[in-house]
C-alpha cells in the first residue's frame, strides 16, 4: 500500500466509523494502519513492493472477456451489469500457462453478507500457523459450521477468538492485499454476525461485510495455487470449503452440470444482496467464478449464471491463447 493510499484510508475512517442501531463503533482511531508491525510492512512495501502471488489483473483475456459478456447479454442481464447492480469474475486455469481472466465491474464493492467468512477461515489459519490458536477438535468444528452451514454463530465465535482487528491487519498485509484502496476496496468484516458487534466498517464503501468480485477470485487463486499461510493450510481450508450444506446458487447448479464435480465454495445472501464464489475441477477444467449482485432476483440470477460461465470454460478452456494486457473491463454497455 503506497503512502498516498494510507493517507486516504485515514482520511476516509472517520467517515465511515458511523454509529447505527447495529451497535457501537468505538473511537475513531485506525489501530490497524497505527500498529507498528504494519507500518514496518508498509513501509518495506514502499520501498520494494511484495511480489503479488495472484496479479490476475495482469492476466485479463480478451477471448474470455467476449464470452463473459456475450453469456450475461445471452441472460437479459447486460443493463443490470451497466448499473451496477452485478459482478461477475471468471478465471480459467485449465491450461498449463497464466490464468485467464474477465470480470464484470470487477472491481466494484458490495455487501456480500457471508461470503467474507473466508477473511476469518484466512485468518484464523494464519494464527494457527504462528502458534496463537490451536486447531483442535472445537475450532475445526467451528470453522466448518461457519463455512459449511453458513453459521452467523460460529463465524461470530471465530471472529471473538482471531480479533476484529487482526482479520483486518491480514486482508490489509502486503502479503495478500485482498483489502488494497488501489483496488476500490475488496474483502471486509469489521462486524459480528449478529445485530451487535460492530468494530469497523470499511473506510472506502462504509460496508460492515463487504467484497469486490476480482479480490474474492485472489482469495481463491491464492488459495488454489498453495500460496494462503502453507501449502498444508491450503489443503485444510479447501477441505473446509469443500461439501456446502447449503444446495442452492452456483452450488445446485452445478450439482445438475455433475454431480462429481470438486467444489470450493461459500455463499451469502442479505435483503437484496446475494452472492456466491466457487473453486470448481471437473473433466480437467479447473476454473474460479465469482458473482455478486444487489437485486431481489439475485439469486436466481447466480443459477444461471454459473450455467453459462461453467459452459463458457467447458467450450473454449484448453483452446483459448492466453493473453496479459494487463487491463480490467469493469462494465458492460
Amino acid at each position: 500500500m503506497r503512502g498516498w493510499q494510507v493517507a486516504m484510508v485515514l482520511w476516509l475512517l472517520p467517515y465511515a466509523a458511523i454509529a447505527d442501531d447495529l451497535g457501537d463503533v468505538g473511537d475513531d482511531n485506525w489501530d490497524v494502519i497505527e500498529t507498528t508491525s504494519i507500518q514496518k510492512l508498509m513501509a518495506l512495501d514502499g520501498i520494494a513492493r511484495f511480489e503479488d502471488n495472484a496479479p490476475l489483473w495482469d492476466y485479463h483475456s480478451d477471448s474470455l472477456q467476449r464470452g463473459v459478456d456475450r453469456a450475461l447479454a445471452d441472460l437479459g442481464l447486460d443493463d443490470e451489469a451497466h448499473d451496477k447492480q452485478l459482478s461477475v469474475a471468471l478465471i480459467d486455469m485449465s491450461g498449463s500457462g497464466p490464468p485467464r481472466v474477465a470480470s464484470v465491474n470487477g472491481d466494484v464493492m458490495m455487501y456480500a453478507a457471508s461470503l467474507p467468512k473466508i477473511a476469518v477461515l484466512l485468518a484464523a489459519f494464519e494464527k494457527i500457523a504462528q502458534g496463537k490458536m490451536t486447531l483442535d477438535g472445537a475450532t475445526e468444528e467451528r470453522l466448518s459450521r461457519m463455512i459449511k452451514a453458513s453459521s452467523n454463530s460460529a463465524a461470530t465465535e471465530m471472529m471473538h477468538a482471531v480479533g476484529k482487528e487482526y482479520i483486518a491487519r491480514v486482508l490489509l498485509s502486503p502479503r495478500y492485499r485482498l483489502y488494497d484502496p488501489e483496488h476500490n476496496g475488496g474483502l471486509w468484516v469489521g462486524k459480528d454476525y449478529a445485530k451487535a458487534g460492530l468494530w469497523r466498517r470499511d473506510p472506502l464503501h462504509n460496508l460492515s461485510h463487504g467484497a469486490t468480485a476480482m479480490q474474492v477470485a485472489r482469495f481463491y487463486y491464492l488459495l488454489a495455487t498453495d500460496n494462503l499461510v502453507t501449502p498444508e493450510h491450503c489443503r485444510k481450508m479447501r477441505e473446509i470449503l469443500a461439501n456446502s450444506e447449503l444446495n442452492h446458487k452456483f452450488v445446485r447448479a452445478l450439482k445438475q452440470i455433475d454431480p462429481d464435480a470438486a467444489v470450493s465454495r461459500k455463499s451469502g445472501s442479505w435483503s437484496t444482496f446475494h452472492s456466491d464464489s466457487v473453486l470448481v475441477e471437473r473433466d480437467g477444467h479447473r476454473y474460479i467464478a465469482v458473482a455478486l449482485s444487489d437485486n431481489a432476483n439475485g439469486a436466481q440470477w447466480l443459477g444461471r449464471i454459473i450455467v453459462e460461465l461453467d459452459a463458457l470454460i467447458d467450450r473454449d478452456g484448453f483452446t483459448a491463447k492466453h493473453q496479459s494486457v494487463g487491463a480490467r473491463h469493469e462494465v458492460v454497455r
